[in-house]
């Protein structure tokens, strides 16, 4: 799609003072021309997307500034002003009495043909989330968002420095049909946005620079209502969001968690570990690397989880090429059953062939907690009473030692022998997953009962009527219920905690 830029530069040179006016005509870069530096007692400065220029020898003046504010808007609690239906944006900078020390204009443009390269995230219905540095095109993104949006369904702008719609009661065109609705303070930002959903009845909300408490406990309280939200933030990447105290709730947020000596082993890390406090408020993350290059996280649950597990989960890399096509590097793929973070294949695959189960000879060995560590790994054991039938030997320490008649037999007939230092289910579920070669990662608790979950679907989608699924907390269980819906199966909790558990159902959902 070819790029349309509408810039009204003349609109922002005239209300500069002549000379400085005319210095930009002279370096004739006006497309690239990002903002323009008037600092009291120094050179006026022109910042452009590679390079910066000085203006003139002379300093700026009071009068030089006085010039400039006389001829644009009143500024808001936020030092900042604009030009009447324009999308440029004037902040001033303020010495202890209040008097206007400095100011620096920035070039609003309103760039059409952007958007076509998450235009099939937008029209997802997914809320989307926009990361970025200052000034590689957030705000420009997002107000083609809403136009493109605008045209099917109803949005509204929730514009605190007019930067999206432009100054002035009337919004500029760059958002189409999309409504605004302005803030008389940037603390009232919150209010505004609850506002928005409780009187208008939109079906998108657009917010731009969500960057206190409130406003990300607005946007989540928007999202809980089925309202799509897009929206941006200050970061480069989803990492920094995480380690923003005030910002981290709109992925989910962090919390620490105190694992049991048995769950520190089997995870292999320390007894207290970040975790994802609660779901998502976004959907997707879009990192914004600049104007042509954006990394995408389709599944931002999934990201953070591995994030704060230290693992790899790389994002989807899109670019425009030399000729302006759009190109998508996709992330690897997703393993045939459900990672840790619970991202369900969007197909169900056709049912694996379960592995066979186990014949363990158990001496000396507490059964039920074998059974028990197979239960919660999710494998397939036979407890035997014969030796000649066992495939291997399962014993402790002290017994092996003594060699009775049982582990001398198995001995001479070649059956292999593992002997346990301790007769804790931990231990046996680190044997179980050396048997089954399993990895560490396989062993964790969510990793099992996720996987449990995807292979109960594939049971009923091949003609069981009822999978019982092993009883597990809450917030797994709410994963387990999620992954069914996206099957379209109908799923219900049973029984009381610790006891309670998933069932999923045949029939479809209505």
């Amino acid at each position: 799609m070819q790029k349309n830029i509408t810039d009204d530069l003349e609109a922002l040179l005239a209300v500069v003072p002549p000379s400085i006016r005319e210095a930009i005509h002279r370096e004739n870069h006006g497309d690239d021309l990002l903002e323009i530096v008037l600092d009291l007692g120094r050179q006026p400065e022109a910042r452009f997307l590679n390079r910066e220029v000085t203006l003139r020898e002379a300093e700026t003046t009071r009068e030089d500034i006085e010039y400039v504010v006389s001829r644009v808007s009143e500024f808001t609690t936020d030092n900042r002003a604009g030009i009447e239906r324009t999308l440029h944006r004037i902040s001033c900078i303020r010495n202890r009495s209040g008097d206007i020390v400095g100011l620096t204009l920035r070039v609003g443009r309103a760039v059409y043909g952007t958007v076509d390269i998450v235009r099939d995230l937008l029209e997802s219905g997914k809320s989307i989330l926009l990361l970025g540095k200052p000034g590689v095109g957030k705000t420009t993104l997002l107000r083609e968002a809403a136009r493109v949006l605008a045209e099917k369904k109803r949005v509204v702008v929730v514009d605190t420095s007019n930067e999206i719609g432009g100054d002035g009661d009337i919004p500029h065109p760059a958002i189409g049909r999309a409504r605004r609705m302005q803030v008389s303070r940037p603390e009232f930002q919150h209010e505004v946005m609850i506002e928005a959903v409780e009187n208008h009845m939109p079906e998108v909300i657009i917010i731009d620079e969500i960057g206190r408490e409130l406003e990300a406990a607005a946007a989540r309280t928007i999202a809980e209502r089925g309202v799509q939200l897009v929206g941006t933030a200050h970061g480069n990447t989803l990492d920094n969001l995480l380690q923003n105290p005030t910002l981290c709730d709109l992925v989910g947020g962090i919390q620490a968690v105190t694992l049991s000596d048995e769950e520190a082993r089997r995870r292999g890390t320390q007894k207290t570990v970040l975790e994802r406090k609660a779901p998502p408020t976004f959907d997707v993350v879009i990192e914004i690397k600049d104007w042509q290059h954006l990394a995408v996280h389709h599944d931002v649950a999934a990201s953070v989880d591995a994030l704060l597990r230290g693992r790899s989960h790389p994002p989807e890399v899109r670019y425009r090429d030399e000729t302006g096509q759009v190109r998508i590097e996709r992330a690897a793929p997703a393993p045939r059953w459900p990672t840790e973070e619970g991202e369900p294949r969007p197909e169900p695959p056709p049912t694996p062939q379960p592995p066979r189960a186990l014949r363990i000879y158990a001496y000396g060995v507490g059964k039920n907690r074998l059974r028990q560590a197979a239960l919660n790994l999710h494998l397939p054991i036979d407890l035997v009473e014969e030796l000649r039938r066992a495939d291997v030997v399962l014993t402790l320490k002290n017994y092996y030692r003594r060699r009775p008649q049982p582990i001398s037999e198995a001995e001479r007939s070649g059956v292999p022998i593992h002997v346990l230092r301790s007769n804790t289910v931990s231990q046996m579920e680190v044997f179980l997953a050396d048997a089954f070669g399993l990895d560490v990662a396989e062993m964790d608790p969510l990793t099992i009962a996720l996987r449990e979950t995807q292979e109960a679907i594939n049971q009923v989608l091949s003609g069981q009527k009822v999978v019982d699924l092993s009883p597990r907390n809450a917030y797994i269980r709410r994963l387990q219920h999620e992954m069914a819906r996206q099957a379209n199966l109908v799923s219900h909790s049973y029984g009381k905690d610790p006891r309670r558990h998933v069932r999923i159902f045949a029939e479809p959902r209505q």
